[in-house]
């Protein structure tokens, strides 16, 4: 019938409702470069714990190792943007190879002033210059954002895969780090994580085929993504979720510490990212309904609650077994929130400037984890570890009030635009 020949060519595409991930890497190339980006997303997990273990075992000063990697993690908040808005404009592949080169150079400088004595200062500048790495994971969600264009259940899913992606590779890439640091020789998890980082990169920028077409500086002139109605606010959502997960690390692991099993909170920790990626994973399955906006509001919700439940673990029961199943469960609402946080970013962001908007999201995210593990550090060393984890249920709470403000400002219609001066002449 001739109705149902527009509908034809969708159909052959259409995923099996139990596999909706197949269709995703039906796409040609898509493989590929989801291969090349996984393996230049590990090392994320991997640079900071390096440091600090490489660091402190020269430098004999955990507090000299932490203000190293904050300086980078200040760096990075500071340089990320302006990286993501030169790949918007010249594309991924002419500026992330020779970008990742550079931050792969300041690694390998952090390795050797450490291996050889040099004065501190010189780790403050080779650990800063790490901040020019690319935000892959951004690149990797532009790039199905471009071939998914227009379909909104798959672009739904494969955000849902990025963000498994994003927490099995923070998930391994610690663990990698630490055993390569106590097994062979402290610079070893930097030294592996550069050649992680230089052939991930390397492999994902040869796919080509896949890469979104870059915009030119003509097109490059539109309005910042911070002026993007509600991006603000989102922004500050991502500021409050990353609060979330600095200060859950930070009170887990002197939790654990005061139990006397300070070696265990790796392993818990590692549950959680588990509980997130296995939600991620099966709500990428899951049609979307409803307006985004109010999704992430949902999300958010389920968020603030479930953050409840290691703090009532810690406080009620003083088990490490109780709180290892609480963070189990808490993990899996933050996928979700995630997820459904991405897709407002890729809605808000002007055309053409999608990898700068996401690369703000990721620093709003990077300097939520530095707050909260400051504000989690504090809260554990002035009222005890099991207290610590009101922090997260407070950056929650805050996370879910911001969400909610942003969805009230967006069903609200904005101003009517003004009438041109011609038309009011005539």
């Amino acid at each position: 019938m001739p109705p149902a020949e527009p509908h034809a060519p969708r159909s052959s595409l259409r995923p099996h409702p139990r596999n909706p991930y197949a269709r995703l890497f039906r796409i040609p190339g898509a493989t590929a470069f989801t291969v090349g980006n996984l393996i230049a997303r590990l090392p994320m997990g991997m640079f900071s714990v390096s440091a600090v273990i490489m660091i402190s075992g020269a430098r004999g000063s955990y507090a000299l190792a932490g203000a190293v990697t904050a300086t980078g993690l200040a760096a990075t908040a500071v340089v990320a943007p302006w990286t993501a808005r030169l790949v918007d404009r010249h594309g991924q592949a002419r500026i992330a190879v020779p970008a990742t080169a550079i931050a792969a150079l300041g690694s390998l400088s952090l390795l050797l002033c450490v291996r050889y004595g040099a004065p501190d200062w010189t780790l403050f500048a080779s650990y800063a210059a790490t901040a020019t790495t690319p935000n892959t994971g951004g690149m990797s969600r532009a790039r199905w954002a471009h071939l998914l264009k227009g379909d909104e259940r798959a672009a739904h899913t494969a955000n849902s895969f990025e963000q498994a992606a994003d927490e099995l590779c923070f998930m391994l890439g610690p663990v990698l780090a630490a055993f390569l640091c106590g097994a062979f020789f402290p610079e070893a998890g930097t030294l592996i994580g550069v050649v992680l980082l230089l052939t991930g990169v390397l492999v994902f920028a040869a796919q080509r085929s896949t890469e979104p077409p870059p915009r030119g500086p003509a097109t490059t002139k539109e309005r910042s993504p911070l002026h993007a109605r509600g991006m603000p606010t989102l922004l500050a959502a991502f500021l409050a979720t990353g609060a979330v997960f600095g200060s859950m690390e930070v009170v887990t692991i002197a939790y654990a510490d005061t139990q006397g099993h300070k070696a265990a909170a790796g392993a818990i920790l590692a549950l959680q990212a588990a509980g997130s990626c296995a939600a991620g994973l099966l709500y990428g399955t899951l049609k979307p309904s409803g307006p985004p906006h109010r999704r992430h509001v949902l999300c958010v919700t389920a968020m603030a609650a479930l953050m409840t439940l290691p703090l009532l673990a810690a406080t009620l029961t003083g088990s490490l077994l109780v709180l290892a199943g609480a963070l189990l469960v808490a993990g899996m609402a933050t996928a979700p929130t995630m997820v459904t946080g991405m897709t407002l970013v890729q809605q808000r962001t002007p055309e053409g400037r999608l990898n700068e908007g996401m690369t703000l999201a990721v620093t709003g995210l990077l300097g939520g984890i530095a707050c909260g593990a400051a504000g989690g550090g504090w809260v554990v060393e002035h009222l005890g570890a099991a207290q610590g984890y009101a922090v997260p249920v407070t950056a929650a709470c805050c996370a879910l009030l911001l969400s909610i403000a942003r969805a009230c400002a967006t069903s609200t219609p904005g101003p009517r635009p003004a009438r041109p001066r011609a038309a009011n002449a005539a």
